[in-house]
């Protein structure tokens, strides 16, 4: 399989893994209970925090990365030259990133977001990935590389501009892309019930009905081109049938006897015609790579609807609209109750479309938006507030969400940051421990974090005091297990000892495992 190489690469193949973990500090609550999430902060940093809640969970990741258009003025920061871009370029590539071309910063900054895209994507989950001809055969090696080049479906077209630019040079440029990936291709494909489906009403077509029970059905011809050899058939009602001139047999011999025997041919007509039953078929169509602009809208859709939320003219140039996301969502198969993330939220579209889409047919999608520029309040989750409440003549979709901010590391120098609540700590040693969400056990002993697959762990820590594994801190363990892993500063039991009775001693800090690695 071809691979890019860049300056740089070399730095940031493996950096998803050296990313620090921040903890997520929570904000303020809009509009009651809720799992919907709006993040300001780094979104490399944010996709880390979100590991232990949320890896393998996400069904859908839409994402709108700058284009790399080196339009300086842009406020999406296009040009990948924003005071944070450069400042994390310099500290993991270090001087080669002077040397850097657009390009090559443009994939030093996506290429470990990605991959933590990748370890959040759920096994039956896919991700949609717009961008234009700047970046987009860039792109496309770089997700082969990550995702797998046998987990690509498609690229997809749209029609980003209705009008034409006469001031161009050459072509005019009025259309971007979409790259769709899986995280387990066999898993969207495998199950004739369980793919990427656009809707369609077919009843229309299926207009027929014998009354035995099966219900409406078409007729299809039973020949077609280069199917099978040809034959001459006879049936049992002595009509004689081949494969008219230029066309072959659909079926093969047994087959046909068969569909005859169940009463699954039409004789009415000039030839025999195959009942194809509507309750038989697919839900839906396979999807155009040519997206409809009827279907997904113009960019100047999307400008319209974020100034008719906000009633502020050009808040931004251009965002996607928002029935092109709610487009992606739907054709994913059980997307009602789906996880939906977006790590370049931007002006919040990809909310937007979730809560339409939850009021159309009473879903239950959850999103989470990440956003490092300033506007995540004033912009991102502003408009948000709006939808749910509505807007001018709009009426509300209704939901909720929580404002977060990407906090401080978990740790500092390789110790502890003492200033990160004690919770927080144990829900990311038992998440490396066991890749399951935390849930604080009812059990008097503060340093029991639970039982997991048959060993109890432990995790014995104390702000601004040095912990021991001794005798007296086995004396607070009540609970009877087949083995147990205790986390603390120092052990003072000897080896022996902890053979006897499978005891596993794990020292604070050193041997917390770090997440994100590839061979986690």
């Amino acid at each position: 399989m071809p691979t890019l190489n860049w300056i740089g690469k070399d730095k940031v193949v493996n950096h998803a893994a050296a990313v620090p973990f921040h903890v997520l500090e929570h904000k303020y609550n809009f509009g009651g209970e809720t799992q919907n999430r709006i993040i300001h902060g780094d979104n490399l940093l944010a996709l880390k925090s979100l590991l232990p809640e949320y890896e393998g969970r996400v069904k859908c990741i839409y994402i709108d990365p700058p284009y790399n258009t080196g339009n300086k003025g842009w406020i999406y920061n296009d040009k990948v030259n924003s005071p944070q871009i450069r400042k994390w370029l310099g500290e993991v590539v270090g001087k080669e990133g002077e040397d850097l071309s657009r390009h090559d910063k443009w994939l030093c900054m996506m290429y470990p977001r990605l991959k933590l895209l990748k370890k959040l994507l759920a096994d039956d989950g896919a991700i949609f990935i717009s961008i234009d001809d700047n970046e987009q055969a860039n792109l496309k090696l770089i997700c082969d590389e990550i995702f797998g080049a046998q987990n690509f479906f498609a690229i997809l077209t749209r029609r980003s501009m209705h009008t034409v630019r006469n001031s161009s040079k050459d072509f005019n440029k009025n259309s971007d892309f979409v790259l769709v990936y899986a995280r387990n291709k066999e898993r969207l494909t495998a199950d004739k019930n369980y793919r990427i489906r656009e809707k369609a009403d077919k009843s229309a077509d299926y207009k027929f009905n014998d009354n035995d029970g099966r219900g409406f059905y078409k007729l299809d011809p039973i020949y077609a081109r280069n199917y099978a050899k040809p034959y001459t058939f006879t049936f049992q009602n002595g009509i004689v049938w081949s494969a008219p001139e230029g066309s072959y047999p659909r079926y093969s011999q047994e087959t046909l006897a068969e569909m005859e025997r169940t009463n699954r041919l039409d004789f009415n007509g000039k030839f025999p015609r195959a009942k194809r039953y509507l309750n038989e078929v697919q839900d839906g169509q396979p999807p155009d790579t040519f997206l409809k602009s009827e279907i997904v809208g113009f960019n100047s859709d999307g400008t319209k609807a974020l100034a008719q939320v906000l009633g502020i003219d050009k808040a931004f140039n251009q965002p996607k609209p928002v029935q092109l996301i709610e487009y992606l969502i739907s054709i994913l198969p059980g997307n009602e109750n789906s996880i939906v993330l977006d790590s370049f939220a931007g002006s919040g579209t990809t909310a937007h479309a979730v809560l339409n889409l939850n009021a159309q047919d009473g879903g239950n999608r959850k999103f989470i938006l990440v956003e490092m520029e300033d506007y995540a309040e004033t912009i991102t989750a502003e408009r948000v507030r709006r939808v749910i409440e509505g807007y001018g003549q709009v009426a509300g979709t209704g939901g909720s969400f929580d404002f977060y901010e990407v906090g401080e590391p978990l740790m500092i120098q390789g110790n502890l940051n003492e200033n990160i609540a004690v919770e927080k700590i144990q829900a990311y040693v038992w998440y490396t421990e066991t890749h399951t969400q935390y849930k604080k056990p009812p059990d008097s002993n503060p340093a029991y974090l639970g039982d997991f697959n048959g060993t109890a762990i432990y995790f014995h820590y104390e702000r601004y005091r040095r912990t021991i594994l001794d005798a007296d801190f086995l004396l607070t363990i009540k609970r009877r297990a087949d083995s147990y892993l205790i986390y603390a500063d120092e052990c003072g039991l000897g080896e022996d000892f902890m053979t006897r009775y499978k005891i596993t001693f794990k020292k604070i800090p050193r041997d917390i495992k770090r997440l994100g690695s590839d061979n986690q």
